[in-house]
């Protein structure tokens, strides 16, 4: 039978009622996310699945509400509206622990649509940027539907699917969704400098995305056998490999190899990747775990926030109650990195909002949610310095916290902590 069909056809497997899975950051397929919103009219109540995903996301709109609601593991910007209008729901996971959903069967899904590598001589096809979730995805569905597109890189690892696994084929040879590289402003370099000081040669390193990652990992030229165990793969890393900061060699777990999930950057990203053996990216299941974690020597994570109180706690996933991002795989780094043998988890944030608001509060805003609690926070790094946090009790940490706060906050942060903790 010829499983090759256009995407309209293909899309016809999708029924009222199902749960679908789409497949996530970079390699969100767009023909078949378009030809599902063209069949709004057909179908109701459709469950849709998702990490963030890159590029529009129709089925999110608000015409399309009696036909598709958006159940988010992670918020981002193509999402956001419908979720804080309650027109799509949020659900806070562990991102390790989201592949347990599916294979578990607590959230069983009827159809992943996905995009992959045409099939190599085997007949085995890629899932490329994104195997992260998606792994599993692909293994519980009842019907996979694939983009096949030959601007897909085909990547090492756990990736790879073979042809009789994919129920319909839709070929297609789009873009991959790009982000290219923030212009880097003297706050995030001095933000990333200080990210540097905490990473010693020999560490095996995960960063996240956006202008921090990026300022620390240009920060690292000088460093020397780094290793790379993290969820998400940037222009930055390839940047050190080229360069030999980044060679793996004392790392335990995988040593030698560049071990990710996904990845989302230029398309000079994308072609390091492309069957490059160098790479393994592997089930996030595994990556994120902290029992994997753990066994690299001096894993340094770092890792974003919205706001950290003066007790420490770190809101990263939201704006008071305005639902912003995710819990991510934040938990799953900062407690591998802080049980990993000379590691050390650090969260990175500007000291002020863009606002000019204080990102150090004395109370985290009604309704905001903790990522990171207290007890696991050891470093927070602002532009103004780095904050020791663990083995500090409360007063102690709320010192600390004040003195990388922006200076023109400082006051009025010490008269709240000498109110709630006494003098120090």
């Amino acid at each position: 039978m010829n499983r090759t069909v256009s995407a309209a056809e293909a899309l016809s497997a999708v029924k009222s009622g199902d749960r679908v899975f789409v497949h996530s950051v970079a390699a969100a397929p767009r023909r078949l996310v378009e030809a599902l919103a063209a069949r709004a009219s057909e179908l109701r109540v459709v469950e849709i699945v998702k990490l963030h995903t890159e590029g529009p996301a129709p089925y999110a709109a608000p015409e399309l509400a009696k036909s598709f609601r958006v159940n988010a593991l992670f918020v981002g910007p193509n999402v956001r509206r419908a979720v804080n209008e309650a027109r799509a729901d949020y659900l806070p996971v562990f991102l390790s622990e989201v592949p347990r959903l599916f294979r578990e069967r607590i959230l069983p899904l009827d159809v992943a649509l996905v995009q992959v590598s045409p099939p190599d001589r085997h007949g085995f096809c890629s899932l490329g940027v994104s195997v992260d979730v998606s792994r599993a995805a692909v293994q519980t569905a009842k019907v996979v539907i694939a983009q096949v597109n030959r601007r897909m890189p085909r990547t090492h690892g756990d990736g790879l699917i073979h042809v009789d696994q994919i129920h319909r084929l839709v070929e297609g040879d789009d873009e991959i969704h790009e982000l290219a590289a923030q212009p880097l402003g003297d706050l995030e370099r001095a933000i990333g400098r200080h990210c540097a000081e905490l990473v010693d040669d020999g560490a095996t390193l995960q960063l996240g995305i956006g202008a921090i990652p990026q300022a620390t990992l240009a920060a690292l030229r000088d460093h020397q056998r780094l290793g790379i165990h993290t969820e998400m793969l940037s222009d930055g890393v390839a940047d050190l490999v080229e360069k030999g900061v980044v060679t793996g060699e004392a790392k335990r777990v995988h040593p030698g190899k560049v071990v990710a999930t996904f990845a989302l950057g230029t398309r000079r990203l994308y072609d390091f990747l492309d069957d490059n053996p160098l790479v393994a990216m592997l089930d996030v299941a595994y990556v994120n775990d902290t029992a994997t974690i753990r066994r690299n020597p001096r894993v340094t994570a770092i890792n974003g926030a919205l706001e950290v109180d003066l007790t420490g706690q770190v809101c990263a996933d939201s704006i008071g109650d305005l639902q912003y991002s995710g819990v991510g795989g934040q938990m799953d780094f900062i407690r591998g990195a802080a049980l990993s043998e000379g590691g050390r988890p650090i969260i990175a944030l500007p000291s002020r909002t863009s606002a000019g608001e204080s990102r150090i509060v004395s109370y985290l805003k009604q309704g905001a949610g903790v990522v990171t609690t207290r007890a696991h926070v050891h470093f927070v790094v602002t532009e103004h310095g780095i904050a020791d946090l663990f083995g500090k009790n409360l007063r102690q940490r709320a010192a600390a916290l004040i003195a990388i706060a922006h200076p023109a906050d400082r006051d009025a942060l010490a008269a709240e902590a000498h109110r709630r903790f006494g003098s120090w």
